[in-house]
């Protein structure tokens, strides 16, 4: 039986200190939010306003102009 794998982003929440980053094929990235300093910095109503890039592989914020990857955050980068 083959795994479907779907590396695109579903949602992203903050917890604990972390940023969890859940993927369509049920996955979950935890990474601590020191690994990002401007996102970690700015305040709670910039944290919650994020988009899922086009290709669903990525994540944004607008307003602080942070932009993450999922193949990056698999990698530990």
């Amino acid at each position: 039986m083959a795994i479907l794998r779907d590396p695109r982003v579903k949602d992203v929440r903050f917890a604990g200190g972390g940023l969890e980053v859940l993927l369509r094929d049920g996955r979950k990235i935890s990474v601590p939010l020191s690994w990002f300093p401007r996102l970690q910095a700015a305040n709670l109503s910039d944290q919650v306003v994020w988009k899922i890039s086009d290709d669903g592989q990525g994540v944004h914020w607008p307003s602080i102009g942070e932009e993450l990857r999922v193949e990056d955050l698999l990698r530990g980068d």
